[in-house]
């Protein structure tokens, strides 16, 4: 599904490079995560794979085709779903609002959106009226869990997400792992996590490791 060919990056010199010559496949129905400490170059690479920057050498594939052939813009508005450590939710609206919009922009096929939204929302603690609150309104963890599930109802077969249970509890961040267990494998979706935690890590089906330079998968 998605697979990455000889790529390479660096930010300003090729000497000082995050990582050359990575090639990765990843497929529909399974969870992966990307371990590797801060300042390794993890978060650089799913900003690659999602369409959100060019590799400095070699190419992304989906479905076979490269990214820049397909379009980054193309790609993010109709393959890939993001979840930004930053959660990057529009402020002004309310919970269920963001989640709708990403639906529509998307061109969710979903017949009744706003019950599917209040749906999954609730599915992670986001009752009706929280979901009617203004997002700013709302606490960093219950931000996060939005931006989650504002991914998770797009009909994207590719989701990549950036640390996304840092700012939840030790019970909310199971149950969203387990969450994106249920999508990864009950709707054939495949699902990228970036991650420092081991926990998060374990659940996943296939684990890879940048360290000094590399990935490596992890038995």
């Amino acid at each position: 599904m998605l697979q990455t060919q000889e790529v390479g990056y660096w930010y300003k010199n090729e000497e000082e490079y995050l990582y050359k010559h990575v090639n990765l496949e990843f497929q529909r129905g399974k969870m992966y995560a990307i371990l590797g400490a801060s300042g390794s170059g993890k978060t650089t690479f799913l900003s690659l794979i999602a369409g959100l920057d060019q590799p400095k050498t070699g190419t992304v594939l989906y479905n076979g085709e490269s990214l820049a052939k397909i379009g980054l813009r193309n790609y993010r508005k109709n393959d890939v779903s993001i979840i930004f450590q930053a959660y990057n939710l529009l402020p002004y609206m309310s919970a269920l609002d963001n989640v709708l919009t990403a639906m529509s922009i998307s061109s969710s096929k979903q017949e009744d959106k706003k019950a599917y939204a209040l749906e999954n929302l609730a599915s992670v603690g986001i009752d009706e009226g929280l979901a009617k609150k203004n997002v700013a309104q709302l606490s960093g963890g219950q931000q996060q869990r939005v931006a989650i599930v504002r991914a998770l109802c797009c009909d994207h077969e590719l989701i990549v997400a950036d640390e996304p249970t840092g700012n939840l509890d030790e019970k909310t961040s199971k149950d969203i792992v387990q969450l994106f267990q249920k999508v990864a494998h009950d709707q054939q979706k495949c699902i990228i996590i970036v991650t420092h935690e081991q926990e998060v890590a374990k659940a996943c089906d296939k684990v890879y490791e940048l360290k000094n330079q590399e990935f490596m998968m992890v038995e």
